[in-house]
């Protein structure tokens, strides 16, 4: 369940136009290929299957046609972070230098969104997290107008209280610089809005990755406190319910085998 290809280093555009020809339907809305590692059933089900699976169908009814590509390695131009869907980073068979070395991007050809994950030498758990991060930078482009001022205004709520701390890097840095630029933080002003979108990226991460896999939330002194993310988690369980069968806090894993029993 392979495809296994003498590489040159292509631009990840490059390589998305010269195989979607080869890509290999998964449902109507994914499709993968791979140019990696030779993909046993087994793997087909952890690195695919099992994921797409775990997604809530509120989710799934957002997204467009995506197609997954499973390629050796991926470096980035002149060793630069680019934002997603630019295109600027390459595939290559191997492995680029530390300062180079990215392991996911994201492409737009046609009406397709392509996300390409390099697989060498990640953990399995670290593609899933970055696997949701896509969808999560897709769902987050695609948000109902509804669903993002329910979001944001919870994030008014944390920002008046103050909430200390965010979910992961990103946000967190544009929290900081948010609160040190402006008084008037209940404005809308482009510093919120760049803010609210990552705040929302990581969190919605967070919460996919948490429905599909058993992980544990990071401790450390910019962690958001955990009744303020319980706050943002209850609300995308009630906008993106999780599938029959997935729970996404503990207490629901406990009730549910408590039931089948």
């Amino acid at each position: 369940m392979s495809a296994q290809t003498n590489l040159s280093k292509l631009s990840v555009g490059q390589f998305a136009e010269r195989f979607r020809n080869d890509m290999i339907p998964l449902s109507n809305t994914f499709s993968y290929f791979c140019a990696s590692v030779p993909m046993s059933e087994e793997d087909l089900k952890e690195y695919l299957e099992e994921p797409i699976a775990a997604l809530p169908p509120a989710v799934a009814s957002l997204l467009p046609n995506i197609s997954i590509m499973l390629v050796p390695y991926l470096e980035r131009a002149n060793g630069k972070q680019v934002a997603p869907g630019k295109g600027a980073d390459f595939v290559c068979t191997e492995k680029p230098p530390e300062n180079k070395l990215s392991w996911a991007s994201q492409v737009t050809l046609g009406n397709q969104e392509v996300l390409l994950f390099g697989l060498k030498d990640q953990e399995v758990a670290e593609y899933h997290y970055r696997f949701y991060r896509g969808i999560a930078t897709l769902i987050a482009a695609r948000l109902p107008e509804d669903a993002r001022e329910r979001y944001n205004r919870l994030l008014r709520e944390e920002l008046k209280a103050p909430a200390h701390g965010e979910v992961d890097e990103e946000s967190w840095r544009l929290k900081q610089s948010l609160q040190r630029r402006e008084t008037g933080l209940r404005k809308e002003t482009k510093a919120f809005v760049e803010y609210a979108q990552a705040s929302f990226i990581d969190t919605m991460t967070l919460y996919l990755h948490g429905i599909c896999c058993d992980i544990d939330v990071d401790t450390g002194p910019r962690q958001l406190a955990s009744r303020w993310l319980r706050k943002r988690l209850d609300l995308l369980r009630e906008l993106f319910a999780p599938p029959n069968g997935y729970a996404v806090f503990p207490e629901e894993l406990k009730e549910h085998n408590h039931d089948e029993r």
